[in-house]
């Protein structure tokens, strides 16, 4: 029988960390409300640390759990081994759940920077349209491939990266020329801690990566790797740009969801400006299209572990490609994009960091229950060492959860809405278990092995 990877093309090192920097941040588009809130001082100061407390502490924590458990699903597959059953289907829930909201931001970008071309766009129904396209060709897109998904997030990098390089470029000889410059008037209302919490999104999603891992080339060694690298190339890429413009001149109250463009006009005109433009719109496809591709494949894993409908576990016969998981989660991300930016924001950074708080448990439990794990990559200092990793990110997680107070969704508060969300994870792994005879299926998470594949080599490149 041939094994089910023999054939099937894997995702090296930069391909994965590609696909990784658009799971988490696709360029600077995005940080304007950081700026806006915060002002350049600040908002720089948020750019530099929130990568060390949230983003380092994380990664430590992946790379850890990568190399060690290299499993279809990733972190839904280390929760469940950690800590059992049902946090396990807690892990995957808050995850899908944060997935739905997460997911819609990223049209709704896409939409934002088009208009900024073609701005009767902006007139009725016509940007739904235009963002359900976009839904739609990412998952075509994810159903032909893995390695389709990595290498286009590849190229898609270089290409949004160009506009800004040319910015920073261009920076020294614009140096307080742009002082008192009028700028379009922003209809921003986020503040310090609103620009908290958009920080705290951009520099979420390491984790994202980790469901992919058996179609990954060398597990145990390509995730530590390319998620430290991804971490560096996040951080440069959203700092370089706003320290760059801060020596302008140009008033960071100009600044609003979509304005890097009206700044790329100011210091290069109309040329830079439609590069600019083109750059977001490659970041809002590029980040949704290799999200799909991650969280995709929770659904796969669950009903590959009997916890979810054995239809969720059909696979395409030529690319793996979990094609029934793909369209229905691109259906339900798709009723989701009415919603605010902002709100959409803060039910991302709620749902999605309760998600990774139950990983950091997971990291301890492991640690306790499987001391003769192999771990190829691990937390430096001992048990102190991974206990404390988690204590800024929690931190940030409680801080996330005092702002949410203040956002209302369906009418309530958006506290008690995440709260309700969590609580439907407990009734449905309640209500689903007791309509199974025998449980779930099997008692553990099984591993696959990760050798290299027949005619695959050590020393292929990267």
């Amino acid at each position: 029988m041939v094994p089910p990877s023999e054939g099937i093309a894997k995702l090296t090192l930069w391909p994965l960390v590609a696909a990784t920097f658009f799971m988490v941040s696709g360029g600077a588009y995005g940080t304007e409300d950081i700026i806006h809130g915060a002002g350049y001082a600040r908002g720089i100061l948020i750019l530099l640390l929130t990568p060390i407390l949230w983003s380092l502490p994380t990664a430590f924590m992946i790379g850890e759990l990568a190399s060690a458990l290299p499993a279809e699903g990733g972190y839904y597959a280390w929760v469940r081994r950690g800590l059992g059953d049902f946090w396990g289907f807690q892990e995957a829930w808050l995850s899908l759940v944060a997935s739905i909201f997460d997911m819609a931001i990223y049209p709704t970008l896409f939409v934002i920077y088009l208009t900024r071309l073609v701005p009767s766009l902006a007139i009725g129904h016509r940007g739904v349209v235009v963002g359900l396209t976009v839904v739609i060709v990412c998952a075509v897109i994810n159903i032909a491939g893995i390695r389709v998904v990595g290498i286009s997030s590849l190229w898609l990098f270089f290409l949004l990266s160009a506009p800004f390089a040319v910015i920073v470029l261009l920076s020294p000889l614009k140096v307080g020329a742009l002082s008192g410059v009028a700028t379009t008037p922003t209809t921003s209302t986020v503040g310090l801690v609103g620009g908290v919490l958009v920080a705290m999104w951009n520099y979420m999603g390491w984790d994202n990566a980790s469901t992919i891992a058996t179609e990954v080339y060398h597990p145990q060694r390509t995730y530590p790797r390319a998620i430290l690298l991804a971490v560096m190339i996040v951080s440069l890429t959203y700092t370089a740009p706003v320290l760059a413009v801060w020596g302008t001149g140009i008033s960071s109250s100009a600044f609003e969801t979509g304005s890097w463009a009206d700044v790329a006009g100011l210091m290069g005109g109309s040329w830079l400006r439609a590069a600019l433009v083109i750059g977001g719109i490659i970041s809002a496809f590029g980040m949704l299209n290799a999200l799909v591709m991650s969280y995709s494949r929770l659904p796969l894993a669950m009903a590959q572990d009997g916890m979810l409908f054995r239809v969720f576990a059909k696979q395409h016969a030529k690319t793996r490609a979990p094609w029934v998981s793909i369209l229905v989660c691109a259906s339900c991300w798709a009723l989701c994009m009415g919603l605010g930016f902002e709100r959409l924001i803060t039910l991302d950074v709620l749902l999605a960091g309760t998600s990774v708080m139950l990983e950091f448990a997971a990291l301890i439990a492991l640690r306790i229950r499987e001391p003769k794990l192999d771990r190829p990559f691990r937390v430096p200092g001992g048990m102190a060492g991974a206990v404390l990793l988690g204590v800024c990110p929690l931190l940030l997680i409680g801080f996330s959860v005092l702002q949410s107070q203040g956002e209302r969704v369906l009418g309530m508060n958006a506290l008690l809405f995440g709260m309700l969300l969590i609580i439907t994870g407990f009734l449905l792994y309640w209500a689903t278990y007791a309509l199974r005879s025998n449980g779930w299926a099997g008692g553990s998470v099984p591993f696959p092995k990760t050798n290299p594949e027949p005619g695959e080599q050590e020393g292929s490149p990267d």
